[in-house]
């Protein structure tokens, strides 16, 4: 279909009638009522959402677990297996477990993601650079930012910070960081200076891999606090993410409150990855087992963004996965205990608009005239049953144009 027509009868708020929304050179035009074009497709009360953001994934090492599985089922096992694995990466394997991936994601309404290749001396730039060439072959289909991630560490791995800042001047996007991966709290601490100086220097937003662990007297798991003093010190206000931390998950409530003050006053994202997340953490329990997995209400109501995404797909970080954010949606609900309308409502921006605003795309993004027409028609008629139903992703577009349309549409009602 031609990037200018009308869509008809899309429910964008459940409080309200249904709009139609016209779209014209691959934006939004307008919405309103009895809108007329020569093109006209009428979705009959369905749900209509912006595009979803995976705000966090790893296509580059997805679809590893059959090549070897991490049978252990623990973060050094993980970190382990895909080391050895990434010494024999060859780019063009690397791109054809990723295109898979993307394909995935569009298949199932996410048209933007920030992807994080492994950037390291293991690795080199062979996932980075299958990215790079992904982001061209798939541009009008999926926008991809770039994050440069040292999932090595730096400071204990001779190499790695050249490593970081080579992509950095091939192009990366974004300055990764995984300060829990070093051997002392001192080298944590020289890495996240370092990742900040890097950041700087060229320019560019940072996203940690941070806390990531169980134990809350490792102070490797417990950077946050630097974190934040480093980005109100450097002026980073804004412009920094934080994924994982589900250190925080076990912390007294008190300690917890204090955190996300001081990440609100520092503007710092958060994106709790809950599959990984809760497949990962609480190994070492042996009684009163955690899930691991940040809530993230007290985060909205803190005043601090928060998001949450895939993250890896069928590796050993996370052996499951399809790229479908609503699944990962139904997971967090359960897990977290969100169970109300409003907390369905929260758990969509969380993939949408706190998403876009992680990304720095807000101006470009939504369902408003003038932002770019990047949309998903969902398979059911509320809002507050997208998680609920996970529907059928009936047609995605992007730019205004039909880039999917399931084949099953006609059968959500058989």
């Amino acid at each position: 279909m031609s990037s200018d027509f009308v869509l008809k009868n899309c429910r964008v708020d459940d409080s309200k009638p249904l709009v139609d929304i016209e779209i014209k050179d691959g934006k939004i035009a307008k919405l309103g009522a009895n809108l007329g074009g020569r093109r006209i497709l009428d979705v009959g009360g369905d749900v209509v959402v912006p595009t979803f953001i995976e705000s966090h994934i790893h296509p580059d090492k997805a679809l590893l677990e059959r090549i070897k599985p991490n049978v252990e089922g623990t973060l050094a096992g993980a970190l382990r297996i895909t080391g050895e694995l990434k010494r024999s990466f060859v780019q063009e394997e690397v791109t054809s477990r990723a295109r898979q991936v993307l394909n995935m994601l569009i298949s199932n309404g996410t048209t933007i993601a920030r992807v994080h290749p492994d950037t390291d001396p293991l690795a080199g730039l062979t996932g980075f650079k299958s990215m790079l060439a992904l982001k061209d072959e798939y541009e009008g289909l999926i926008d991809l930012q770039i994050v440069a991630f040292p999932q090595e560490g730096l400071v204990k791995f001779p190499g790695a910070y050249e490593v970081i800042e080579e992509a950095l001047k091939l192009g990366a996007d974004v300055v990764g960081g995984c300060p829990y991966n070093e051997n002392r709290f001192e080298d944590t601490k020289k890495h996240i200076d370092l990742v900040f100086g890097l950041a700087k220097k060229y320019s560019k937003d940072l996203d940690f891999h941070a806390d990531f662990g169980d134990d809350i007297n490792d102070l490797r798991s417990r950077a946050i606090d630097y974190i934040i003093e480093k980005t109100i010190n450097e002026g980073y206000q804004g412009r920094v993410t934080v994924g994982h931390m589900i250190t925080l998950a076990s912390v007294d409530p008190s300690v917890l409150e204090s955190t996300i003050r001081k990440m609100k006053e520092a503007r710092i994202n958060v994106v709790p990855l809950p599959a990984t997340d809760l497949y990962m953490g609480g190994r070492s329990d042996r009684s009163r087992v955690r899930r691991a997995v940040l809530n993230p209400v007290p985060f909205v109501k803190g005043g601090v963004n928060i998001a949450f995404s895939s993250n890896n797909i069928r590796n050993a970080f996370t052996p499951f996965g399809r790229g479908d954010l609503l699944l990962i949606g139904s997971l967090y609900e359960h897990v977290a205990q969100l169970g109300s309308i409003t907390d369905q409502k929260m758990l969509l921006d969380m993939i949408t608009y706190n998403a876009a605003r992680i990304l720095r795309i807000e101006n470009s993004y939504g369902l408003e005239p003038g932002k770019n027409a990047d949309l998903v028609v969902l398979g059911t008629k509320a809002i507050s049953d997208v998680f609920l139903d996970i529907p059928v992703r009936r047609y995605v577009i992007k730019r205004g144009k039909i880039i999917y349309r399931s084949e099953f549409i006609e059968m959500r009602n058989f």
